[in-house]
């Protein structure tokens, strides 16, 4: 890769890293109320991106994507190992919103802020060039990265349609996913299909990128 395309593409993370936004000059709603820390994993030579929600707690507190049940979960689902996971040369990890977004009174996340997708994410996604199989998890990002008029059927009809998203471009293979959240557990026991159909295919396509 050409040294002012690599050079551009670290002070673009830096300055996401550095980004304040949400807490100094937010463009909807309340200022964030604790101290922004973005959290992404990316390379110009990933393959595989994993497009998740935003962080929650611990993964504010670690500063590293997917250190709790979840991740523990996704990785079940994709068939990698902490190390494969953790490997930015080959698995970008791009949340809609980089920075935990806060909780609401019962405790449960709020939306990723809307800044980050505005701001940074099609700057960052037009410098990765070599991606090849997305993880869209959840409604946010298969809004976002699948358009409205899909996602408006909800996430289980369109996860449900699952070879149809994957196929459709033969240059980047997207698997719509539930996230992998405990709250969706529920979904797995009713949906029993998702683990003996579309996990099987989908842990197949990425030891492929990944040998």
């Amino acid at each position: 890769m050409p040294n002012g395309q690599s050079k551009a593409f670290d002070l673009l993370l830096r300055d996401i890293r550095n980004c304040r936004v949400c807490r100094d000059e937010p463009r909807y709603g309340k200022p964030m109320d604790h101290e922004p820390r973005p959290v992404l994993q990316v390379s110009q030579t990933a393959s595989i991106c994993i497009a998740s929600q935003a962080p929650g707690t611990r993964v504010h507190e670690s500063g590293k994507p997917f250190t709790d049940a979840s991740g523990i979960r996704l990785r079940q689902w994709m068939g990698v190992s902490d190390d494969e996971f953790y490997d930015d040369s080959k698995i970008a990890i791009i949340p809609m919103g980089f920075c935990f977004p806060g909780q609401r009174a019962d405790g449960s996340d709020l939306p990723p802020r809307r800044e980050c997708r505005e701001i940074w994410r099609s700057q960052l996604f037009a410098r990765l060039p070599n991606l090849r199989l997305l993880l869209a998890i959840g409604g946010y990002a298969q809004r976002w990265h699948m358009g409205s008029d899909i996602a408006r059927q909800g996430v289980t009809e369109t996860v449900r349609s699952w070879r149809e998203h994957s196929c459709a471009d033969p240059a980047l293979r997207v698997y719509p996913l539930p996230h992998p959240s405990w709250h969706n557990n529920r979904w797995l026991t009713q949906n029993p299909w998702f683990e003996s159909e579309v996990l099987p295919q989908m842990r197949h396509d990425i030891r492929d990128l990944l040998i």
